[in-house]
C-alpha cells in the first residue's frame, strides 16, 4: 500500500491513533481472526466515507480477518478493531465472529485465515 506522499514508503496510510481519536479498544470485543466483508454502498455513499474507511471497503470486498486489515493497512491491530468496530456499527462492513463458545475450532475459518495469511 502507498505510503501519505504515495511514494510507497514503509509509513501507514493514515495517521493510526488520530482516526480513532486515541482509543485502542473497540467498544465491544474482536477477535483478530473475525472475518470482516464490506456491505453493499452506493456509489454517492462512497464520497462520503474517510479514507481510512474506503481503503477498509475496499479491502473487504472480498472476506478479511481484523489481523489481515490491521497487516494491509499496516496499524497496530488496536486501531485496525476500532475503525472495523465503528464501521460495524454505521453498518459499512459486516462482522462474521467466530463462535468460540462451541468449543469446536470452525476449520473452514481457519483455512481461510490460513490462506489470507500466506496471500500476504
Amino acid at each position: 500500500m502507498l505510503g501519505v506522499d504515495g511514494t510507497g514508503d514503509e509509513e501507514p496510510l493514515f495517521r493510526p491513533y488520530a482516526v480513532t481519536g486515541g482509543r485502542a479498544e473497540p467498544r465491544y470485543h474482536m477477535a483478530m481472526e473475525t472475518l470482516v466483508s464490506s456491505s453493499p454502498i452506493m456509489e454517492e455513499e462512497l464520497a462520503l466515507l474517510t479514507p481510512e474507511q474506503d481503503a477498509i471497503i475496499r479491502l473487504c470486498r472480498s472476506f478479511r480477518s481484523v489481523a489481515e486489515i490491521s497487516a494491509l493497512l499496516r496499524v497496530p491491530l488496536g486501531v485496525a478493531r476500532v475503525l472495523v468496530a465503528d464501521m460495524a456499527d454505521e453498518g459499512l462492513v459486516r462482522l462474521h465472529q467466530p463462535r468460540l463458545d462451541q468449543g469446536q475450532p470452525d476449520l473452514n475459518m481457519l483455512e481461510r485465515v490460513l490462506s489470507g495469511l500466506r496471500r500476504l
